[in-house]
């Protein structure tokens, strides 16, 4: 596990509170590798976050199916890849109980992360999202772990009834709301799709929304998204499915039509060699 000078990890973590607190929207990328993260650090992003999806794809798996090692251990990878601050999807915390997810933020700030969200999706098809009460319990419990690490943790809590078929806007922001009062810095209902529910979740908190962009069908720049009051859009696995999509269509080109005009499009390696020095 990567192991950060004291001093280093309050520096990001403050500089990644700071960034929640502007008038405008920032946006905190996805990268699923330490090759992706310094590529994105070169590009002048401020802050990055992991992407469970992009890095199980990496690794020829599928979401929901990494453990809690695993996921920490390419967090820390991504950590040791760039000097920006990084946040981590931790899922549901690794388990059910409330010292799971505990247990999950406290073994994160160790890994050099600075953020990290807790969602209240089982990963159960047949009882997909916690009772009400009980996430909330469950987000009390990573709020405190934050609390007891020695610099300013930011802890995201997800409210993912859009991402599994209830898209129920009122108990969305009532979760988000009691995820509020449980001591959340940082709110996240990803799927949503339109301005009007964009509008209506943020008018309904009174802490920093995170929106996840790169959704089909959804087209909303950085400006009309800070106009609504986002303060935060990431891209969870948007940019590792646009780089399989090129893969695919330039295998596909190869094994149908015998062609090679997809190596047009690819990067130089004089553009890359000199990023990934050092």
């Amino acid at each position: 596990m990567l192991r950060l000078e004291p001093s280093d990890q309050i520096a990001k973590a403050h500089k990644f509170r700071e960034l929640h607190q502007r008038d405008s929207a920032f946006i905190i990328p996805n990268p699923w590798d330490a090759g992706t993260a310094r590529l994105l650090t070169h590009l002048g992003f401020e802050a990055l976050a992991t992407t469970s999806m992009g890095y199980a794809f990496s690794r020829g798996r599928k979401d929901n199916t990494l453990s809690r090692e695993e996921t920490l251990a390419y967090a820390s990878e991504i950590v040791a890849a760039s000097p920006l601050p990084v946040s981590a999807d931790l899922e549901n915390g690794f388990g059910d109980s409330p010292e799971s997810a505990a247990e999950t933020i406290r073994l994160a700030g160790a890994a050099g992360l600075v953020g990290g969200s807790i969602e209240d999706a089982t990963g159960r098809s047949e009882d997909p999202i916690y009772e009400l009460q009980y996430a909330a319990e469950r987000v009390r419990a990573a709020v405190d772990a934050a609390r007891r690490l020695p610099f300013p943790f930011t802890l995201t809590a997800r409210a993912e009834n859009f991402l599994w078929g209830r898209p129920d806007l009122a108990d969305t922001i009532k979760r988000l709301q009691a995820f509020q009062d449980a001591g959340a810095d940082v709110l996240y209902a990803p799927g949503l799709r339109t301005r009007e529910h964009i509008a209506a979740v943020v008018r309904s908190v009174d802490r920093p929304v995170n929106l996840i962009m790169g959704l089909q069908g959804v087209q909303l720049d950085v400006a009309e998204l800070s106009a609504l009051g986002v303060r935060r859009i990431s891209v969870g696995s948007a940019l590792c499915r646009a780089a399989l999509g090129a893969f695919l269509r330039a295998a596909r080109e190869m094994r149908e039509h015998g062609t090679f005009n997809w190596a047009s499009d690819a990067a130089s390696p004089r553009e890359l060699t000199p990023l990934f020095q050092g």
